[in-house]
């Protein structure tokens, strides 16, 4: 096993014992040491590992000049780290690691969009979503765009799919605010940038010019510059600056892309945009051999395709074995095939069939295996890209526990990537790297290949270690670079010197000089004179439990987390995880006990369960279920014997728990809230929830229902006067009505109607019929009882509900549609475990919303429009896809629909919203911004304890999307 050392400091950085100075930094600056902090933070996606001393959160640019000063004072090392996507290792540390996630999320458009203005701890698909309103978006387009930030695009020099270099952060960054080692802030924007960086940094601003006119005087290191620029290129410094400026201040900026934090802090940056192009058609080129495909790519290349993306013959036999795979390919015997994915971007549809019909000829002359078809179809699309975007998710899913995934690149000039890629595969076999594959941006000769490989035996380092020196002087040897998209990072900093020979490497040490002089900025990043230091601090991987051991830790699920601003995100949750089983099997226990204590309410207490991690997931991860099953380990037998009680007298239970409500609410708030508090600090917050003045009074009881029979005459109705006028027998219905118990025990907003009143009424306004199942107040989703881990009132509802549905939907005959989002997911779940554990009849489950879009809208009018509406996505419509549904419905009846941005899970779930609200605050506080900048006519959801977490968010009565159609379509 190898052991984790912290990186060497060079001299001038002072006595690495010297204590961290807190008065150094300030009052804004977070500052926190615990075990759980240090430990969450340390990991990344890359397969380094190095634990911080502590983690320092600042606030501003400011505060990071006072952590420069601080760090000096203490001889600690600074690294940068927000989305924690790299892969190379330039996220880690043994000092001080600077989260720049949680305060630098600023995006200002500009300019009608042509250009944006940025902090480094926003997402690409953030600011994306920012720009798409004025058809503009950032030119890197990295696959991680989902948690990317743009503080790591910009120190990795990102790139992506389709820009290549030329749409790449170098190229389109317009200026950047940098704050220096020594503190001084530069705004590379100002019209005297250049001046101003010779008064306060005169021997920086000499070196830089001094640099330049060494370099351009060397006609051969000219050369190897451009030969190695004219590529994607992330080895090293961005030396292509010395010959591209001649301004110091924009050498310093056009440096600092790329420098993988090592020179200064990016606090800001401004882009240029590109334009987005609508009209996209895709389409996937089968070859018989590597050789045929690329072959093909000049011609490709030259007809200007947005992106030509290689897969090799194994990455097609992984395709093929997944369950949808496109039906060419799943009918492929793949031998020695390779593959070409395809796209035309196009302005237009006009402008997109020109283009396909000048590549006709092209496409009709290639030694296709199977025909190509170009589709513009969104779902067609997007089962071609998972051909291409799977791989990772499918090998990385099922790599053996105790691996860990390496997903590396490199880039050859296009004309040699064949004979590289064959000579990779061959070094795949020769070094018993079974199952690899290899794909990426063919266009570019930019390929991607990956390893699974364990660093905790030394035969298997050795195996590494020679496969790395094999494949370096492969790469070399081609005229290639080690790094195209991922950074240098600890992994080819030992390579930088070979790469591009002594003078432009000892060029680059004297860039590292002159910006940061005492080494303080991530040492041992970029480069390395040590030959073997990309095989120190080598993470291990500990098999834990299912979830835990799949986790490649690549942070896809963090930005998705309600509690990623105040506790822990998924990813974190499991790498604790993991930390735990290390500590316990080296016997450290007062580590263990630590970790342990913390994680209770860090770990499990504020975790929402919400599902929005397994969606962004690339391995389909959904870490509520480990959650849900340490609740289940944590919850006692009198907590669970409750809970199970309660499922057997849901009916009262819900009853009592509106009364209750309604009873708080006529009773002053404080005297309610009061006591409440008195009973959390007496029992504990898990126990008791926490009143406040903005929750609502209890809900009505639910509509009745029968089992279904046939009614042959009106008599037999007329003979059951109690019946709701909706209730028919399942034969004489449309569907099933299963109203929410979270509707009895919260009432509506004000004088609403409340969801399912509004639904029986749209329902009747269209001629639809509903059954409802017998003794509908005992039924519920059972999601209380899953959430908290009580499995046996879980057990009890699931023998009780799926039985009263399945009696009432006529045996599955009728979809059964529920007037909460959360409580239809709910269902799905309860059904879908019947099933997996093998009883059951096929139950259709179908959320209120979508139910309306599709069978109700198009009978209804509109006769009270709206002008405006503001749409809460909720996390069990994004899971149920019904989000799509809700747009619609808002489009309706409002000609402003307005869709946060930042949108997330409000954290409410359930009860955690009262159990915890600092759980709910923390997850809205950005989307509850953004709705604070104006006013709209509605504020809408589709559950109804979303609509409660949204309204003490925002201060706005948020309410069903169906009780503002209900009105909206009135009868005048």
């Amino acid at each position: 096993m190898t052991k984790r050392s912290a990186p060497r400091l060079v001299d001038a950085l002072g006595a690495p014992g010297a204590r961290l100075d807190h008065a150094l930094l300030g009052e804004g600056v977070t500052v926190s040491q615990r075990a759980i902090d240090r430990l969450a933070m340390a990991h990344d996606a890359s397969h380094y590992l190095l634990v911080p001393e502590v983690v320092l959160t600042p606030r501003d640019a400011h505060d990071v000049a006072r952590i420069f000063r601080a760090s000096h004072a203490s001889g600690r090392p600074v690294t940068f780290r927000s989305g924690g996507t790299s892969l190379s290792g330039q996220g880690v540390s043994s000092g001080i690691l600077v989260d720049t996630r949680k305060n630098f999320r600023s995006v200002r458009v500009l300019d009608g969009g042509a250009r944006a203005r940025v902090q480094p701890g926003a997402t690409v698909r953030i600011t994306n979503a920012h720009l798409a309103r004025h058809g503009r978006k950032l030119g890197p387009d990295p696959a991680s765009e989902i948690a990317c930030t743009i503080g790591g695009v910009i120190a990795n020099n990102s790139s992506g799919m389709a820009c290549g270099i030329e749409q790449n952060s170098y190229r389109t960054v317009e200026s950047l605010v940098l704050v220096l080692p020594s503190g001084t802030v530069v705004d590379t924007a100002h019209p005297d940038a250049d001046r101003l960086l010779l008064e306060r940094e005169p021997e920086l601003h000499r070196g830089l010019a001094e640099l330049r006119r060494r370099v351009i005087a060397s006609d051969a290191a000219v050369a190897r510059i451009r030969a190695q620029f004219s590529m994607k290129n992330t080895m090293g410094y961005g030396l292509n600056s010395l010959l591209d400026f001649d301004s110091p201040v924009q050498m310093l900026a056009h440096l600092a892309i790329g420098s993988e934090g090592t020179l200064a802090f990016v606090a800001e940056a401004t882009f240029r945009t590109v334009e987005v192009l609508p009209c996209v058609s895709t389409g996937l080129l089968v070859f018989p051999t590597l050789n045929d495909a690329t072959a093909a790519l000049p011609a490709l290349v030259d007809a200007g395709l947005a992106t030509i993306e290689l897969m090799d013959a194994q990455s097609l036999r992984v395709a093929r074995s997944q369950p949808d795979a496109p039906e060419p390919l799943a009918a492929l015997d793949v031998t020695g095939h390779a593959a070409l994915l395809i796209e035309f971007h196009a302005a237009d549809d006009e402008a997109l069939a020109r283009a396909q019909e000048r590549c006709a000829e092209l496409f009709a002359a290639l030694p296709l295996s199977t025909p190509l078809a170009l589709t513009t179809d969104p779902v067609e699309r997007a089962a071609l890209w998972h051909v291409r975007k799977g791989l990772y998710t499918t090998v990385a899913g099922a790599r053996p526990s105790g691996t860990t995934a390496l997903l590396e690149d490199v880039v050859v000039p296009v004309e040699r990537l064949l004979h590289t890629c064959e000579r990779l595969i061959e070094l795949f076999e020769q070094h018993g790297y079974e199952g690899s594959v290899i794909f990426g941006h063919a266009k570019d000769g930019n390929i991607h290949f990956m390893l699974n490989e364990r660093f905790d035996e030394p035969g298997r380092l050795d195996r590494y270690e020679r496969f790395t020196e094999d494949m370096v002087e492969l790469v070399l040897a081609q005229g290639g670079s080690l790094k195209a998209e991922h950074g240098t990072g600890r992994i080819m900093a030992p390579f930088v010197r070979r790469q591009y020979g002594d003078e432009l490497y000892e060029a680059m040490l004297e860039i590292k000089r002159l910006c940061d002089p005492t080494g303080l900025l991530n040492p041992g990043v970029v480069l390395s004179d040590e030959p073997r230091s990309y095989l120190q601090n080598l993470k291990t991987v500990p098999t834990v439990e299912a979830e835990v051991d799949r986790c490649v830790e690549c942070g896809y699920c963090e930005p998705t987390c309600p509690s990623k601003n105040l506790t822990l995100t998924p990813r974190q949750r499991i790498v604790v995880r993991r930390e735990m089983r290390t500590a316990e099997a080296a016997g450290d226990t007062a580590l263990l006990a630590e970790l342990t204590a913390d994680y209770g309410y860090d770990g499990v207490d504020t975790c929402a369960v919400d599902g929005l991690c397994a969606v962004a997931c690339p391995v389909g991860i959904n870490t509520g279920d480990l959650v849900r099953r340490l609740r289940v380990q944590s919850s006692g037998a009198v907590e669970g014997a409750v809970w199970e009680a309660a499922a057997k007298t849901w009916n009262p239970v819900t009853r009592i728990g509106g009364l209750a409500l309604t009873v708080a609410k006529a009773v002053p708030a404080p005297l309610v809230t009061g006591v409440t508090r008195v009973g959390r600090a007496l029992l504990g917050d898990e126990t008791v929830p926490l009143y406040d003045a903005a929750l609502p009074g209890g809900g009505s009881a639910r509509p009745r229902g029968t089992r279904p029979r046939r009614r042959d005459t009106a008599s037999d109705a007329a003979a059951r006067p109690d019946s709701p006028a909706a209730v028919s027998p399942a034969d004489a219905a449309d569907a099933v009505f299963f109203a929410a118990c979270i509707g009895t025990m919260f009432g509506p907003e004000g004088s609403s109607l409340g969801a399912a009143e509004a639904f029986r009424r749209l329902c009747e306004r269209a001629g639809i019929t509903l059954a409802i199942p017998e003794s509908p107040g005992s039924l519920c989703c059972g999601t209380p009882w899953k959430s908290k881990g009580h499995l046996g009132g879980y057990r009890h509802m699931s023998e009780t509900v799926l039985p009263s549905l399945v009696a009432a939907s006529g045996s599955g005959r009728l979809p059964i549609v529920c007037d909460a989002a959360s409580c239809t997911e709910g269902l799905e779940t309860m059904h879908s475990l019947a099933v997996a554990a093998g009883g059951g009849d096929e139950l259709r489950f179908v959320d209120s919303v979508q139910f309306v879009q599709e069978r109700i809208l198009p009978r209804l009018a509109v006769t009270r429009p709206l002008g405006s509406i503001a749409v809460h996505h909720s996390c069990s419509t994004t899971t149920l896809g019904a989000n799509p549904a809700m747009d619609e419905i808002a489009r309706f009846v409002a000609d402003d629909v307005h869709l946060p941005v930042d949108w997330g899970c409000c954290a409410f779930a359930g009860d955690r919203g009262l159990l915890h609200p600092e759980l709910t605050a923390s997850a809205t506080a950005t989307e509850a911004a953004e709705l604070g900048e104006r006013e709209f006519d509605a504020y809408v959801s589709a559950n109804r304890t979303c609509e409660l977490g949204m309204t003490r968010a925002t201060a706005r009565p948020y309410r069903h999307i169906l009780e503002v159609l209900e009105e909206a379509t009135r009868p005048l």
